[in-house]
């Protein structure tokens, strides 16, 4: 694939965002150039569209590929594997957050229900205690809210984030029209 160089520069933001999406730069980069190809890509045309080593390409697939991110593809009467991605934009932005929640807040609402089963509440201290269930209550508040959000139709999902911050103004709205005391 022949990169111009608004795609190159596009791929290579990619690769330095990739770190701080969970993969390094040469997955990112890799991720980019198969989203934004028209049609399925070798490693061969991985390699050398990037400038880096078959090898190289082969680690980044693997790591595509257990993100569920890629997906390989077989032309008929060709031996060679393609790659192409795992579906829509919308799909692999909600696969990267799934990987994500998977690998980094699950384990850790593991732990915490785990340290918070076993404490003693005579010798935690009180702050740290607190701190503790309100850390564990907002991750599975936000474990519920990631489940529904990942069960939505892509069109309903984008009608919901353009709702933005009117969803904020008719809860304020809701706050001063509700009676002293009585919570939503």
């Amino acid at each position: 694939m022949k990169l111009t160089p608004e795609l190159e520069s596009c791929v290579v933001h990619f690769g330095e965002m990739g770190s701080r999406w969970g993969f390094n730069r040469t997955v990112g980069q890799m991720l980019a150039l198969i989203v934004l190809s028209d049609r399925p890509l070798s490693a061969d045309e991985i390699a050398a569209a990037l400038s880096v080593s078959r090898g190289n390409v082969s680690m980044a697939t693997k790591e595509l590929h257990s993100w569920h991110l890629i997906r390989t593809h077989r032309e008929p009467g060709d031996r060679k594997d393609y790659l192409i991605a795992n579906g829509s934009i919308w799909q692999l932005a909600q696969q990267v957050l799934s990987e994500r929640k998977k690998r980094e807040v699950d384990p850790t609402l593991s732990m915490l229900r785990s340290q918070l089963m076993e404490l003693d509440d005579e010798e935690t201290p009180p702050h740290a205690l607190r701190q503790m269930r309100e850390i564990h209550d907002l991750l599975e508040l936000f474990n519920h809210w990631f489940d529904d959000v990942q069960n939505m139709k892509p069109e309903h999902l984008q009608a919901l984030m353009k709702l933005g911050s009117g969803v904020g103004k008719v809860l304020e709205f809701t706050d001063r029209m509700r009676p002293k005391g009585k919570a939503l």
